[in-house]
């Protein structure tokens, strides 16, 4: 009796949704909520796909992926037609997909990441993202050797849809997504749950556009912020309506 109420208690808001026609839906999905039942995570009770479909009482599918630790735009198909369509879509690179981070150190006002990412069968794949800086700040706490810490905040474009693409390629340039684990930095991880108690890993998926398969409309839905990447915004001095 005791595991289902934790369970309850974890996700008991209803989901902000975002976007619905007669074809999808997308959600605002909180940090650390899995989309579906994963082999990795079998003592997880609550998914996104059940928690949406409970809430509006209708089939759902996801046509992509969000981790689990990342917040945002997460996309359904209400029916298998469109689920296949979308899918196509995001396979083809038609759909948009924006992305906020905040990551460690100052990072170059533009820049472009190719860099290609093994599968978990060690097949190499292409991967590429562009990013761009939106603020920068510099807290005065001392980390390590430096007597302050620095801290981008960027908008991440990735054209291809690799496995934690985000993630690999923010570590791979040393600027490496805060809260991110195991790709991040574990020393940084430690700063802020010590000084703030924040251990969300901060990636938001923040946009998607495409359009649409059936009404030929253009499509774009938009993702407001999780309360933990606010609380972390309003720590590095950061106005999200600046943006």
């Amino acid at each position: 009796m005791f595991t289902p109420l934790i369970r309850l208690l974890t996700f008991a808001v209803m989901l902000q949704i975002l976007f619905r026609d007669d074809y999808l839906i997308a959600i605002n999905k909180p940090h650390d909520l899995l989309v579906h039942r994963s082999r990795i995570a079998m003592d997880v009770g609550e998914f996104a796909l059940q928690i949406l479909r409970d809430q509006i009482n209708h089939w759902v599918n996801p046509v992509h992926r969000l981790d689990r630790k990342t917040g945002g735009v997460l996309l359904f198909a209400l029916d298998k037609e469109t689920e296949i369509s979308v899918q196509h879509l995001f396979a083809e690179n038609k759909i948009s997909k924006k992305y906020l981070a905040i990551v460690r150190g100052h990072t170059p006002d533009n820049g472009e990441i190719d860099y290609p990412l093994r599968k978990e069968n060690g097949v190499l794949q292409e991967a590429f993202t562009r990013y761009t800086t939106l603020k920068r700040t510099e807290l005065n706490i001392a980390f390590g050797a430096h007597q302050t810490s620095r801290y981008s905040l960027i908008e991440a474009r990735p054209e291809t849809g690799r496995m934690h693409q985000l993630r690999k390629h923010f570590a791979h340039i040393n600027h490496p997504i805060i809260g991110d684990r195991p790709h991040g930095c574990n020393k940084q991880n430690k700063l802020f749950k010590e000084t703030w108690d924040m251990t969300t890993m901060l990636l938001h998926a923040s946009e998607l556009s495409f359009l649409h398969p059936f009404t030929k409309e253009n499509v774009l839905i938009q993702a407001p912020l999780q309360q933990e990447f606010e609380r972390v915004m309003l720590l590095m001095g950061w106005n999200e309506n600046n943006l």
